[in-house]
């Protein structure tokens, strides 16, 4: 990787952190661009550069994880309803966890949910927007989201497979 995509990169990351650091004690509404760069450590013009919005930069790692996510599959994604799909899932939730919560804490879920969803379609590839597999795709995704959030709240959390398990035998008695 070159030295530019790799300050990029940098300073999307401190952009991001400082951004979740102040959310977990002010409301993203009261939270500035100003307040953002002075945490981050960089200039204005590099979070205009990489960010519309704070709402963007939200979206924005939603996004690079869930791109780091496909990119880094060993499988087909579109078979959801596998244990390996659903325990990879869990891992990566928990390893965003702080993140995860943040944006839930904040009322983010819907966007969260959206972005998600729109993850999973582009996945899946095309079906009529009524279609049987789109609307299991969206409880597929609402379950584990709504199952994800209960689990990382816990103070002391199940084991991922467990969960995995749980969630698994769930939806596949549902078909």
């Amino acid at each position: 990787m070159d030295k530019r995509k790799t300050e990029n990169l940098r300073v999307r990351k401190a952009i991001t952190d400082a951004l979740f650091e102040l959310m977990k004690n002010q409301p993203l509404s009261t939270v500035s661009v100003s307040e953002i760069i002075r945490k981050a450590g960089v200039a204005r013009v590099s979070f205009y550069r990489n960010f519309d919005s704070k709402e963007d930069v939200l979206v924005g790692l939603v996004r690079y994880v869930l791109d780091d996510f496909r990119e880094n599959s060993d499988y087909d994604l579109s078979d959801n309803l596998t244990l390996k799909h659903i325990l990879r899932t869990l891992e990566y939730y928990y390893q965003y966890r702080s993140y995860v919560l943040n944006l839930h804490h904040s009322g983010y879920s819907a966007m969260l949910l959206d972005e998600l969803n729109q993850f999973h379609v582009s996945v899946a590839g095309d079906m009529p927007v009524s279609s049987e597999r789109r609307y299991q795709l969206y409880v597929f995704v609402g379950a584990i989201y709504n199952t994800v959030i209960y689990w990382l709240n816990e103070s002391n959390p199940a084991p991922a497979e467990t969960v995995a398990k749980s969630i698994l035998e769930s939806l596949a008695g549902q078909e």
